[in-house]
C-alpha cells in the first residue's frame, strides 16, 4: 500500500495498491518536489470515472510506470470532488494550453505548483498520431533535466496568460432583451429530430429546459414550451432513463439518446428531478409527475445513506465492463418471463435477438406513443418491470461512491421539497428534512463555518461557493414548504457567510474558494454553468430569494451587484450562464 490508503476519499482509496508511490495533495508532496526538484505528476479524477479506471488499470498499476513516476517526479492523486478547487484551478490551465479538458485530468507542475503541460487519459504505450504515458514521461522528465529553467519561466508565463485571459470576468450592465436573446440562441442550437441542445454526445442540459418552461409558461411562448416538452420526452423514452431501475444515466453518447455513459450522478438527478416538477407544474400531464417521481425513488433507493444524507453517484462499469448490470439479452428476457410475457415486454422496450449495443439490449422507448398504452397493459409492464428489477439485482452491482457533498445534497434537498410540494408527498419532504439535518448536525463545524464534504463519519474541507450557495438553495425551499423558521434562520447566517468568506471587494463577484481554505496559485471565479450551475449564479437565486423572504434591500442590492459582476459576460454568451438568467427571472422552487 502507499500513503493513499490513509485516506477517505473512495477514489484515492482505489489507487492505494498502485505501485505508484502516490500521494495526496499536502505539504509533504509539494515539500518534496522542493526538496528534490522534481516535477510534479498531478492526476485528477474521481471514483466513478470509467476513463480513469481505465488508465489506472492500464498505466498506474504497470511496474514499468511506477518505476520512471517514482523515480523522476513527485506522483499526486487527487479526487476532483473532494478537492473541486485544485480541479477547477488546474483545469482552467488545460482548457488554456490544449483547447479541451476531462478526467482523468494530466497535469505536469514545477515544484512551485505552476503547471506547463496538460493533458487528459493517456495510453501506456504511444499510439498512432497519440504519445503513451512512458514515452510523455520520458520525455519530461530529460527536459526537465536539461531545460528546467525554460520550463519554469514558460510556466510563470502560462500562469500569468491564464489569470489575465481567463480568469478574468467582464462586469457591465445586463442586455436587456437578454430573455428573448436566449431564447434565440437556444431556437438555433434545438435538434428537431430528436430534441437536445447538441450532437453527439448529448447531455441533459437541465438549465436549457428549465429556462424554456419558465419562459414559455409566463410568456405563453409555444415554441419555447414544445421544444422544452419534446426534449424532456425524447430523453425519457430513450436509454438515458434506466427503465428497470429508474434515474438518469450521465450522458448519451449518440444524438437520438439511446446508448448512455452509465454513470448515474446524484446532481443530475436532483435537477432533472427539478426539471420535470416544473414542466408538470406548468403543463399539468401526468406523465412528468411519473418520471419525476421514478427519479426520486430511484434517489431514495439507491443514494440515500442510512443517516439520511445522499451519496454521490453509481458507477459505470461493474468487472471491468461499461454497462454489464444494466444489459439484457432477448433470451434473458424470454428465459425470465416465458414465451408470451417476455415478446411483450421487448416488443415494447425495443429488445431485439440483434440488440441495440454490442449485441444486447437498453431497454428503451423510442418511437412508442407512450399516451396510446392502455391502464391494463401498464400495469402489466410495470409487474414485469419488477421482476427484471429483481432479476437484475442478483447481479455484481455498480461501485456506489458513498462520500456525502453537501452541494449535491443542497441541490437534491430543494429538488425533494420542491417535489413533495407539487405532488403532494410527505415522503419526499421528510427525506429533504432528513437530509438537511444530518448536514446541519454533523457539516457545519463549532465556529459555524459549513463543510463540504462527510465520509465515514468525519466532515472536513471548508466549504466551498457552491457548498454555500446550493445549501442555502435547498434550505430556503424547505422552509417554503414546511414554515420552520430554523431553516430560514440557518440558511440567513449561511449567505451572509458566503459574502463575507467569498465576495470579491474589488471587482465584485463571488470567489469560488474562500478567505479560509488554501490558498492556491489561482483564485477564480466560478460563473459559467456546467453539469452544475456556477457558484454565483445559485448564490444570486438565494440572494434574491431571501430578498423576497425578508424584504431587505441590502440582500437585492447585493443580488444586482453580483450579476452586474459578470454582466458583459452573461450579455454576450447568454446559454452559459443560464442559472443567472433564470435569477434575473425571479425564478424560484
Amino acid at each position: 500500500m502507499n500513503r493513499l490508503a490513509q485516506e477517505k476519499s473512495p477514489y484515492l482509496l482505489q489507487h492505494k495498491d498502485n505501485p505508484v508511490n502516490w500521494y495526496p495533495w499536502g505539504q509533504e508532496a509539494l515539500q518534496k518536489a522542493k526538496k528534490e526538484d522534481k516535477p510534479i505528476f498531478l492526476s485528477i479524477g474521481y471514483s466513478t470515472c470509467r476513463w480513469c479506471h481505465n488508465m489506472n488499470r492500464e498505466s498506474f498499476q504497470d511496474e514499468e510506470v511506477a518505476e520512471i513516476l517514482n523515480k523522476y517526479f513527485v506522483p499526486i492523486k487527487v479526487d476532483r470532488e473532494e478537492r473541486p478547487d485544485l480541479d477547477k484551478v488546474y483545469i482552467t490551465f488545460a482548457e488554456a494550453l490544449t483547447g479541451y479538458a476531462g478526467w482523468p485530468l494530466t497535469v505536469f507542475l514545477t515544484p512551485d505548483e505552476k503547471p506547463f503541460f496538460a493533458g487528459t487519459y493517456f495510453t501506456k504505450r504511444s499510439q498512432k498520431n497519440s504519445i503513451g504515458l512512458i514515452e510523455l514521461l520520458n520525455k519530461i522528465k530529460d527536459l526537465w533535466q536539461k531545460r528546467k529553467e525554460e520550463i519554469i519561466k514558460d510556466s510563470n508565463n502560462i500562469l500569468e496568460e491564464v489569470d489575465r485571459k481567463f480568469n478574468r470576468i467582464r462586469k457591465g450592465n445586463i442586455d436587456e432583451d437578454i430573455f428573448n436573446k436566449t431564447l434565440e440562441e437556444l431556437e438555433n442550437s434545438f435538434d428537431e429530430i430528436y430534441g437536445g441542445f447538441t450532437k453527439a454526445p448529448k447531455f441533459p442540459l437541465p438549465q436549457y429546459i428549465l429556462f424554456l418552461l419558465v419562459y414559455g409558461w409566463n410568456l405563453n411562448h409555444e415554441k419555447a414550451l414544445s421544444m422544452a416538452e419534446f426534449t424532456l420526452e425524447s430523453m425519457y423514452k430513450g436509454g438515458l432513463f434506466d427503465h428497470v431501475g429508474f434515474g438518469f444515466y450521465r450522458y448519451s453518447t449518440d444524438e437520438k439518446w439511446l446508448v448512455p455513459h452509465f454513470e448515474k450522478m446524484l446532481y443530475d438527478n436532483a435537477l432533472l428531478g427539478i426539471v420535470y416538477t416544473k414542466a408538470y407544474e406548468i403543463t399539468g400531464k401526468a406523465l412528468y409527475k411519473e418520471i419525476a417521481e421514478k427519479i426520486y425513488k430511484f434517489v431514495l433507493g439507491e443514494l440515500t445513506s442510512d443517516g439520511g444524507a445522499f451519496y454521490s453517484a453509481l458507477d459505470a462499469e461493474t468487472e471491468g465492463e461499461e454497462g454489464k448490470y444494466y444489459l439484457f439479452t432477448y433470451d434473458e428476457i424470454i428465459d425470465l418471463l416465458g414465451e408470451e410475457l417476455g415478446e411483450f415486454y421487448c416488443r415494447y422496450y425495443n429488445i431485439s435477438k440483434e440488440g441495440n449495443f454490442e449485441g444486447k439490449n437498453i431497454p428503451n422507448l423510442i418511437g412508442k406513443k407512450l399516451e396510446d398504452i392502455s391502464r391494463q397493459d401498464k400495469a402489466i409492464l410495470d409487474s414485469l418491470r419488477d421482476m427484471i428489477l429483481t432479476y437484475r439485482e442478483e447481479r455484481i452491482k455498480p461501485h456506489r461512491d458513498e462520500k456525502i457533498l453537501i452541494s449535491w445534497n443542497g441541490l437534491m434537498i430543494a429538488s425533494l421539497a420542491y417535489g413533495g410540494r407539487i405532488f403532494n408527498r410527505d415522503l419526499f419532504i421528510r427525506k429533504a428534512r432528513e437530509a438537511a439535518e444530518f448536514i446541519i448536525e454533523n457539516s457545519i463545524d463549532q465556529d459555524g463555518k459549513l463543510l463540504s464534504i462527510h465520509i465515514d463519519g468525519e466532515s472536513y474541507n471548508y466549504g466551498f461557493l457552491e457548498d454555500y450557495a446550493y445549501f442555502t438553495l435547498g434550505l430556503l425551499t424547505l422552509y417554503d414548504v414546511v414554515g420552520d423558521e430554523k431553516y430560514l434562520n440557518i440558511a440567513k447566517k449561511l449567505i451572509h457567510d458566503m459574502i463575507d468568506l467569498f465576495w470579491d471587494e474589488k471587482d465584485k463577484g463571488m470567489f469560488y474558494y474562500s478567505d479560509i481554505s488554501e490558498r492556491l496559485i489561482l483564485r477564480p471565479k466560478d460563473i459559467y454553468d456546467g453539469a452544475t450551475p456556477s457558484g454565483n449564479a445559485i448564490g444570486a437565486m438565494v440572494l434574491n430569494k431571501l430578498y423576497r423572504i425578508l424584504r431587505d434591500e441590502s440582500l437585492y442590492e447585493k443580488f444586482r451587484e453580483l450579476l452586474m459582476a459578470y454582466g458583459k459576460d452573461l450579455s454576450e454568451n447568454p446559454t452559459s450562464h443560464i442559472y443567472s438568467i433564470l435569477a434575473l427571472m425571479n425564478f424560484s422552487l
